[in-house]
């Protein structure tokens, strides 16, 4: 079991502990990652267009449950099983979109709501598995308090210990933000930025994010020439 923060009493309730790091962002953007596929025309998608947002919502209610009543592995299999689901979804939209783009059966104004739909999407998507991967998860980050290691060498984590007290970040640990900012970069310079990558499972979800990026302007880039 990861060690506990300095401060916090080994009998004391992990809910209990500093550093219990908000849901809400995560489940707003697997919210949002639903609402964009209503964006999509209806032969881009499976199903009816509101069918993932219905399908996101179904299953972050059990996943919330299971938070709160403190099941974490129950509730770390249930986020595994969510962003699965829409990763699978994204992949097959644009599965779609790439075949169909021969028939020239979308409109110029169609392909960039769908282009520009999967792009926004491809960015949650990823941002939430970075999320839910690195160091164990963020159960497992808040329980080791203080963030030294993970598959991603963020800037406060190579700080000495009295710089990180003199600039307040003594007990930083990186948020739904953090990642999403490093899914940003990963989708407009193809790379991260300030946060190096160091496990082999990290790079791989940043080739396949960055594939998926460039696949989608790719297509866009693609169309406009042929609408010239």
């Amino acid at each position: 079991m990861p060690d506990l923060p300095p401060d916090a009493s080994p009998d004391a309730e992990p809910d209990a502990m500093p550093h219990k790091q908000p849901r809400w962002p995560a489940t707003l953007a697997l919210m949002a990652v639903g609402g964009l596929r209503l964006a999509l025309p209806s032969n881009l998608s499976v199903g009816p267009d509101w069918l993932l947002l219905v399908v996101v919502a179904g299953l972050l209610i059990p996943t919330v449950f299971a938070r709160r009543r403190k099941h974490d592995k129950l509730n770390q299999v249930l986020g595994f099983v969510l962003n699965s689901v829409v990763t699978a979804d994204m992949i097959w939209s644009l599965f779609l979109l790439v075949r169909a783009l021969p028939t020239h059966r979308q409109s110029p104004g169609e392909l960039l709501r769908s282009a520009a739909a999967l792009w926004f999407t491809n960015i949650l998507v990823f941002a939430s598995w970075y999320w839910r991967l690195d160091a164990g998860g963020p159960r497992a980050r808040e329980l080791q308090g203080v963030h030294t290691d993970g598959a991603f060498l963020f800037p406060q984590m190579t700080l000495t210990e009295d710089m990180r007290k003199q600039m307040g970040e003594d007990q930083w640990s990186p948020g739904f933000i953090d990642y999403l900012f490093l899914a940003v970069n990963t989708s407009t310079a193809f790379s991260p930025t300030d946060a190096p990558v160091l496990s082999r499972w990290a790079k791989a979800l940043m080739i396949l994010q960055s594939l998926i990026s460039l696949a989608t302007l790719a297509l866009l880039a693609a169309r406009a020439v042929n609408i010239l």
